[in-house]
């Protein structure tokens, strides 16, 4: 899919806005209603589909070479969203009031991330997905050392990116769906040695909007200047 533009006119995160101490101080002291830049992609073939409720695990590792953010590749033979990159996350279980029970839950089922390493530190607003999902971002530190052990049938691989890498918006790519009367999406590729991980959809959305939470955060001001036109 042909790549419209890379968003290199906007300021990477400084490195110092990207520490523990900082993102617990912002999440703490940033107001709830906050508008997030992209608020969904719904509306195509599935939206008149009833919404479901859903949260994921936005999961920071603080590492020796800064923060980085716990991802997982979805297995090939899933029904749904199948060898895609996303956050640790699904759908609320009946009894589930509370987004962050549902993310803490599906990390442990997903990756056997044990919930005494997470501290979570806030929220990014809800996504709306072309699936008809409603998902909750729940931003969380997770204190190394942690050991995963991945639910096999769900997911083939966990891997870590660099926070900063993602929050510098110069890696951020805009494409247009072919023959999809304008829809655009947004992605973030990333290569690690011969691997390369293409994050796009949803996950690469709520990043994107993460980075836009923090940018205004940093700018202290009612708004900071955007860029991706749906």
């Amino acid at each position: 899919m042909p790549v419209l533009r890379v968003d290199d006119h906007l300021p990477a995160l400084p490195p110092q806005q990207l520490l523990p101490p900082v993102l617990r101080h912002v999440f703490a002291t940033a107001p709830t209603d906050w508008p997030p830049e992209l608020p969904g992609d719904g509306g195509g073939p599935l939206a008149d589909r009833a919404p479901a409720a859903a949260a994921v695990l936005v999961p920071l590792v603080p590492r020796d070479d800064g923060l980085r953010v716990l991802l997982t590749r979805r297995t090939d033979h899933l029904r749904d969203h199948a060898g895609q990159i996303s956050f640790p996350g699904g759908r609320v279980d009946p009894g589930e009031t509370d987004p962050v029970v549902t993310a803490l839950r599906e990390a442990r089922e997903e990756v056997g991330l044990d919930a005494r390493h997470v501290e979570v530190i806030g929220a990014l607003p809800v996504y709306t997905t072309v699936t008809a999902y409603r998902v909750t971002p729940v931003v969380a530190l997770v204190h190394p050392p942690f050991e995963l052990s991945l639910d096999a049938f769900e997911v083939a691989e966990a891997f870590e990116v660099p926070l900063q890498f993602l929050m510098t918006p110069a890696h951020h790519r805009i494409h247009q769906l072919d023959g999809d009367a304008g829809r655009r999406f947004l992605s973030m590729p990333w290569r690690e040695g011969e691997r390369e991980y293409f994050i796009w959809g949803a996950t690469a959305a709520m990043l994107r909007n993460l980075y836009h939470f923090l940018a205004r955060a940093q700018a202290g001001a009612a708004s900071a200047p955007l860029s991706f036109v749906t």
